[in-house]
């Protein structure tokens, strides 16, 4: 690639679908659509992601969320999310930034499956969910790599 701000937003959107993958989430870069962006990162659904890689990470937190929030139509998700790196640090410690009123739908969703888990599932099927959640996504806290 010969613009050097592609190259460095293509090793961003890399490094994000890599790490995403090694928790089990089946990310992927998709092929442009032009005018009709579908984001940068899927396979995240109900997010479609849009990854910065900006010196300025205001800059990249206002564009960044802005497209997602464009693109999530495009893409046919319910939610955006921008991935904005920080510079000098590992993947683990970007920023993954969306809307406050995503947050609380995505939260109220979450808290609604687990209480359907809990009154729907035997038991040890919701204390195997707990217990696969904290093995699959501790090393993302607590720094180890998988």
């Amino acid at each position: 690639m010969s613009n050097a701000n592609k190259a460095k937003g293509t090793r961003w959107e890399t490094a994000l679908v890599h790490f995403l993958r090694t928790v089990g989430i089946d990310a992927y870069r998709p092929a442009q659509a032009g005018l009709r962006d579908v984001g940068d990162l899927h396979g995240l659904t109900p997010f479609v992601g849009q990854a910065k890689d900006y010196k300025s990470w205001q800059d990249a937190i206002r564009e960044g969320l802005d497209g997602a929030e464009k693109q999530k139509h495009n893409a046919g998700q319910p939610y955006g999310v921008a991935f904005i790196k920080r510079i000098r640090r590992d993947v683990r410690q970007g920023y993954a930034v969306t809307t406050v009123a995503t947050f609380a739908h995505v939260l109220v969703r979450l808290r609604r499956a687990e209480k359907l888990l809990a009154t729907y599932a035997a038991q040890h099927e919701v204390e195997e969910h707990f217990r696969s959640v904290s093995t699959e996504c501790g090393d993302i806290f607590d720094g180890r790599t998988t």
